[in-house]
């Protein structure tokens, strides 16, 4: 019988069961509900600057160098919900206006027991795009959302789900 913690090792996270959280302060504690269909941009790179030592041409240095971060872009259908528009509005007038965001990912089934938690600090947003629309597709107008962040954390998930 498999543990909770051998089954965190052995089964991989699904990526289709999942939420994200965004505070906004003065414009909406839990913006558009959650309700994004796509997700993408959880990442953080490091430079790594190479050193070589003189004399020795069998072996390089590499020391850790500073963090990058992505940009997250978040996808949903459009709705009557103006939240999005509402936080690009007020940043032109506040342009230090930051919020925060958490992406959480949840395992599949109907009780949605949360397995990881992404930290998003000081986020901007820096693109807004409205659907494209053609009246002769029949599809769901989807609107996208770029917003970049000054760090990524992955919060401990509490009960050992993570």
């Amino acid at each position: 019988m498999a543990t909770q913690q051998d089954e965190t090792v052995i089964a991989p996270f699904t990526a289709f069961a999942f939420a994200v959280e965004i505070d906004i302060p003065d414009v909406s504690p839990k913006a558009c509900s959650a309700a994004f269909s796509e997700c993408d941009g959880l990442e953080m790179t490091m430079d790594v600057k190479t050193i070589r030592e003189g004399g020795n041409n069998g072996r390089q240095i590499r020391l850790a160098g500073p963090l990058s971060y992505g940009q997250l872009t978040l996808k949903r259908g459009m709705t009557a919900s103006d939240d999005l528009w509402k936080w690009f509005e007020v940043i032109r007038t506040r342009p230090r206006l930051r919020a925060s965001a958490e992406v959480v990912v949840f395992a599949p089934g109907p009780e949605q027991k949360e397995r990881a938690r992404f930290v998003l600090s000081r986020c901007l947003p820096v693109k807004l795009k409205a659907p494209p629309l053609n009246a002769k597709d029949g599809m769901v107008a989807i609107e996208e959302l770029q917003i970049a962040y000054e760090s990524l954390t992955r919060k401990p998930v509490s009960g050992g789900g993570a």
